[in-house]
């Protein structure tokens, strides 16, 4: 009988298991449709729009325009202007940033152009040509 004890919390820890993975399941899947990539070696000629997250490891020499979070990563090279809610750079930018919550500057990264943003964050390893107006607009 002591089989059979352990056999029913045995069938009950895979039922206990089973309730948190569709949690992770769908945390991934907003994740997912929330958050894209543009994968290092590809090259867009144009605007680049979005809505939630989007990781530039690429080139792009066109506009971004987007009400959500911008990653450029430490291979991309963006040659256009960038107005997004959040902005992060790591690799490289030739043209304007407006951002319109905050806008970092990693080390390693280069700016030439101008920000705009109520909030800025330079690292001392990173290059910026330009000028910067921060605060809120009033």
């Amino acid at each position: 009988m002591a089989m059979f004890s352990t056999r029913k919390p045995e069938s009950a820890e895979p039922v206990s298991p089973a309730r948190p993975e569709p949690l992770p399941s769908n945390g991934a899947s907003a994740s997912a449709r929330s958050g894209g990539i543009l994968s290092r070696g590809v090259s867009i000629t144009g605007s680049v729009k979005f809505h939630d997250q989007l990781l530039i490891d690429g080139e792009v020499k066109g506009d971004i325009k987007s009400t959500g979070t911008l990653t450029i990563g430490e291979h991309a090279s963006i040659k256009g202007e960038v107005r997004s809610k959040s902005v992060t750079v790591q690799g490289t930018v030739e043209g304007n940033i407006f951002a319109t919550e905050r806008c970092e500057l990693l080390a390693g990264c280069t700016l030439h152009g101008d920000v705009e943003a109520p909030r800025l964050v330079v690292d001392e390893n990173a290059t910026f040509l330009g000028s910067a107006k921060v605060g809120s607009p009033k």
